[in-house]
């Protein structure tokens, strides 16, 4: 279904557990577009490199992610395997666009600063998604993944995470999304995105 909004791809960032997929699908089935995980990019890349080759894209395979690692060293983790990610990102950016179709790309490692690079095209938008209370982001992780241990951690990490994303997206002019109130995310998602 063609809405006649004028982006071609939509990018849905933000840090685990804050609830862009739960916004992403629905975009997604709204404009008739297909929806891109990141992290199943990151499977794919990992399955054709080696450690060697890209550490960075390895390294919570070679170093196994535990609670005791500090929310700050587990985000610059994810940011150099961010960063290492945007070659392939920037392919699949310039496939669908050449292709002439819709695409939600959502995931943890889409950055603010890639958002930005790729703005001035005029078919390509960013959003970061933010949810800055570490218990509602703990209350996400429980709901989808009933485990004791480590999900507080995670929630700590997701808040740090939060709060550098935010940061970038306003030094690179990138919409945030409060994550709440649900009843209303795909509308205001809709709304940053200038749909």
């Amino acid at each position: 279904m063609d809405t006649g909004k004028n982006w071609r791809i939509a990018l849905v960032g933000g840090p685990s557990g804050v609830g862009k997929s739960r916004l992403s699908h629905p975009l997604a089935h709204r404009h008739g577009a297909v929806l891109v995980e990141v992290d199943d990019l990151v499977v794919a890349l990992q399955s054709m490199t080696t450690p060697e080759q890209h550490p960075d894209l390895h390294h919570w395979l070679t170093h196994p992610y535990h609670s005791g690692q500090s929310p700050e060293f587990v985000v610059e983790r994810q940011i150099a395997l961010a960063e290492a990610l945007v070659p392939a990102l920037d392919a699949v950016v310039r496939n669908h666009l050449d292709e002439g179709d819709r695409v939600v790309i959502e995931g943890d490692y889409v950055l603010p600063s890639f958002c930005a690079r790729w703005a001035g095209t005029g078919e390509v938008r960013g959003v970061v998604v933010h949810e800055p209370d570490e218990a509602q982001v703990l209350a996400n992780y429980l709901a989808r993944e009933p485990e004791p241990g480590p999900q507080a951690h995670r929630a700590a990490v997701s808040v740090h995470h939060g709060r550098w994303l935010v940061e970038q997206a306003g030094l690179h002019g990138v919409p945030v999304l409060s994550a709440r109130p649900w009843s209303s995310g795909a509308d205001r998602l809709d709304e940053l995105l200038g749909s």
